[in-house]
C-alpha cells in the first residue's frame, strides 16, 4: 500500500486526536493518510456486511465522506477506528434496509440465532462454488457471506481484525456479553462447514490493498474535490 510523502516516523507516532484535528483544518494530505490507515480494516467490516465488493467500495467511499464532514466532533473518546467502523456500518445497514434485505433487521434482532440454528452447513451453493472450492479463503469468504450479517460483523472485528471484546461492542452499539456470544456461534458453524481449515485462512479474508487502495483513495479524494 502506498503512503503520503511525509517523514514516516511521524506519520507511525501520530495519534488519532491529532489527525483529526489535521483534517478538520482542511489538510487533505491528512485525510488521505487516514484513509489509507484504516482502508483495509474498514473495507473487510463493510464487505462482511454487503457481501458484494462493489457495493462495500461504495459504502467505505461515503462513509469517509461523512467522516470528512463530522470530523471536528471526533473527541477521541474511542479509537478513530472504532468511530469509523460506526459511520461504515450506517451506511451499509442503510444500503440493507433500501434494498429491502430480511438481514437489514436491527442486529439485536430476536430472531438472530432462530435464523442461524436453521443454517445447515448444505444451505449455501455460490454461483462459484468450484473456483472456491480451489480457493481456500474464498471458501471461507462464501461461508461467511452465508451468516446472518450481525456474526458476519462480529466475526470480521473479533477474528480478523482481533479487536478486543470490548472494542468490538463499542464498534457495535452492542453489549459484551452478546459479542462473546455472537462470535463463539459464528466460530461454531464455519467451523462445521470448514473443520481445521478456518485458522489458516481468516487473517487473509476480503483482501484490500495495493491498487485497490489506490483506487479507492483517488475515487474519495476527486469526490471530495467536486
Amino acid at each position: 500500500m502506498n503512503t503520503v510523502a511525509e517523514p514516516a516516523a511521524v506519520l507511525a507516532e501520530e495519534n488519532d486526536l491529532a489527525l483529526a484535528r489535521r483534517i478538520a483544518a482542511g489538510e487533505a494530505a491528512a485525510f488521505e493518510l487516514m484513509m489509507r490507515r484504516h482502508n483495509r480494516r474498514l473495507y473487510r467490516l463493510a464487505r462482511a456486511t454487503l457481501r458484494n465488493d462493489a457495493d462495500a467500495e461504495e459504502a467505505l467511499q461515503e462513509a469517509y465522506l461523512a467522516a470528512y464532514r463530522s470530523i471536528a466532533r471526533f473527541r477521541g473518546d474511542a479509537s478513530l477506528f472504532t468511530w469509523l467502523s460506526r459511520l461504515v456500518l450506517n451506511e451499509c445497514y442503510g444500503r440493507l434496509r433500501k434494498r429491502g434485505r430480511r438481514e437489514a433487521l436491527c442486529p439485536m434482532a430476536d430472531d438472530i440465532d432462530d435464523e442461524a440454528d436453521a443454517m445447515t452447513i448444505n444451505d449455501f451453493d455460490p454461483p462459484y462454488h468450484a473456483a472456491a472450492r480451489a480457493q481456500l479463503r474464498a471458501l471461507l469468504e462464501a461461508r461467511l457471506d452465508a451468516l446472518p450479517v450481525a456474526y458476519r460483523t462480529v466475526f470480521v472485528l473479533r477474528a480478523v481484525e482481533e479487536l478486543s471484546v470490548e472494542e468490538t461492542a463499542r464498534s457495535l452499539g452492542i453489549p459484551e456479553a452478546t459479542v462473546r456470544s455472537r462470535h463463539f456461534r459464528a466460530n461454531a458453524l464455519l467451523r462445521e462447514a470448514l473443520s481445521h481449515d478456518i485458522d489458516a485462512t481468516e487473517k487473509s479474508l476480503f483482501e484490500f490493498d495495493g491498487d485497490d487502495c489506490d483506487r479507492l483513495v483517488a475515487a474519495t479524494l476527486a469526490r471530495l474535490r467536486a
